[in-house]
């Protein structure tokens, strides 16, 4: 088998809402037998969309002409062989994601068999599922609104609980009391009018939600080591599930301090890339979940290896996965075979019409369980339409 085309698609699904902000990029290789694998590159979000899909082009120029069945090798032609791979970072893990993500849907699809027999079995048969982001509300449409007051914030978690599940991520600290975001000054100290509001909106989704309600605690990477550390000890009386980006993860030592002084456990790694990114955290043990993002930190083959090295650290797996329907299909195939899951990311944005339209499958929780399909490869396509809307750069490499 040998891959004759490769196809770059940026996609717009919110364009009818004016959010240009939200673009997830596409991976469509196909081969001489007719199979096609579908990746993503996970740059949805953010400001490096033109860049995810320039180093897509980039790296699928390198593989044209080779046997898609020889994944490893085609990981490592891209990391090792191409200068900038061997130095990390969201873009060029990003493009060997989006890569590594489709050759896996190839391989399955070639085999007759989904990717996660391929990784060694179910080990599970479903993924328990939490409600990511609901300072957004719950109702999936959309409109970006941003919940200020505490009752809000209650009501958003009752939103969640009605449609099934039992556990919610919530941002309380990015929203401030007028509905503007990072406009607050979150490093240094906080004022403690910013750390009662934070704290209100926690307290009212636990009594909204009862003790056995998840609280998972976003900080969006927000705030430094001091803020983190003065909101981490407001919220440990609400039994939070763990806390996420605390700050940033270029210090991996500053996790260490929050750690060693908040009574809540860390979690972080949608900003870190690869084994070598994840490294220190292991060694110095200070994160108690680990969330890499299959479609920037590698892909299957990489993410699926730093998984297997949290196993060792007895640290727990959430990927995350704020994507299209292809990050979440891919992240499905690995979460329902390692051992070390804990719980699966279900995105604000995973329940937008127009994100779900971009894709053949809807696969959504139900009753906040997901079950992963039979279909071969990851079980998710892109719409054919998709590649025809006058919203969508598509690149050929042939």
């Amino acid at each position: 088998m040998k891959i004759t085309k490769i196809q770059l698609v940026k996609t717009c699904p919110r364009e009818k809402q004016g959010n240009r902000n939200w673009q997830p990029i596409f991976v469509l290789i196909y081969t001489d037998e007719g199979i096609v694998g579908h990746g993503e590159i996970g740059l949805a979000y953010g400001k490096s969309q033109e860049a995810g899909l320039g180093q897509g082009v980039d790296y699928a120029r390198l593989i044209l002409g080779e046997d898609p069945m020889r994944i490893e090798a085609l990981w490592q032609k891209l990391q090792r062989g191409t200068f900038w791979g061997m130095s990390g970072g969201a873009v060029p893990f990003a493009g060997i994601s989006g890569i590594d993500i489709a050759l896996w849907d190839i391989k399955g699809k070639a085999l007759g068999v989904p990717v996660y027999e391929l990784l060694g079995g179910k080990y599970r048969d479903s993924l328990r599922c939490y409600a990511s982001q609901i300072q957004l509300g719950w109702k999936g449409n959309g409109t970006g609104y941003r919940h200020i007051r505490p009752e809000e914030y209650a009501e958003a978690a009752r939103e969640a609980m009605d449609a099934g599940f039992d556990a919610v991520k919530v941002d309380p600290i990015g929203i401030d009391d007028k509905g503007g975001w990072m406009v607050w000054d979150t490093r240094g100290l906080m004022r403690s009018r910013q750390l009662r509001l934070i704290e209100d909106r926690v307290a009212a989704i636990r009594e909204a939600g009862g003790p056995d309600l998840d609280i998972i605690i976003e900080a969006h990477a927000l705030t430094d080591a001091n803020t983190a550390i003065q909101i981490g000890k407001r919220l440990e009386p609400y039994d939070c599930f763990y806390y996420e980006e605390p700050t940033q993860p270029l210090n991996p030592e500053l996790f260490r301090l929050i750690r060693d002084q908040v009574k809540i456990p860390l979690a972080s790694g949608e900003r870190i890339h690869g084994r070598w990114g994840f490294r220190p955290f292991f060694e110095n043990r200070s994160l108690s979940v680990i969330q890499p993002d299959l479609c920037n930190t590698g892909g299957i083959s990489e993410g699926k290896k730093i998984c297997d090295m949290a196993m060792a650290y007895d640290m727990g797996v959430q990927l995350h996965v704020c994507g299209g329907p292809i990050s979440n299909a891919a992240a499905m195939q690995v979460e329902v075979v390692i051992p070390n899951f804990i719980i699966h990311e279900t995105h604000e944005y995973s329940t937008i019409q127009e994100n779900i339209d971009l894709c053949k499958y809807n696969d959504q929780p139900v009753n906040g369980y997901l079950r992963v399909s039979d279909r071969p490869g990851i079980g998710q396509e892109l719409d054919e339409d998709v590649l025809k809307q006058n919203h969508s750069q598509v690149i050929t490499v042939e």
